[in-house]
């Protein structure tokens, strides 16, 4: 890892709900939170609760040295609006499968 740059992932200790144009494409209370230096905090929800039913898959991978190769999922009206690492490096494997939103309510 780059010198200063740090990584964490830890069990979220709040309710996770990802509304677009009044629709829930997730909620949890079993989401991961991603700390990474110079970014915000992500949340990483399990795919298990989210309306996987209502994403496309899309053809945008984007590769982070940190973290590796991301796989997206987008909307009719909003592209890559999901990502994933379905094969994330060691220091991150925690998140491995779980979906990231760009924008997300947290209780």
């Amino acid at each position: 890892m780059t010198t200063g740059h740090r990584i964490t992932v830890e069990p979220g200790d709040r309710h996770v709900r990802v509304v677009r144009d009044g629709r829930v494409l997730a909620e949890s209370d079993r989401a991961l939170v991603l700390h990474e230096t110079g970014c915000p905090a992500r949340w990483y929800i399990p795919p298990e609760d989210v309306r996987l039913d209502l994403l496309t898959p899309s053809a945008t991978h984007t590769y982070c040295p940190f973290k590796g190769t991301a796989s997206y999922w987008s909307l009719p009206d909003a592209p890559d609006l999901v990502w994933a690492y379905p094969d994330p490096k060691p220091a991150v494997a925690a998140i491995k499968d779980h979906l990231c939103f760009y924008e997300v309510d947290v209780d």
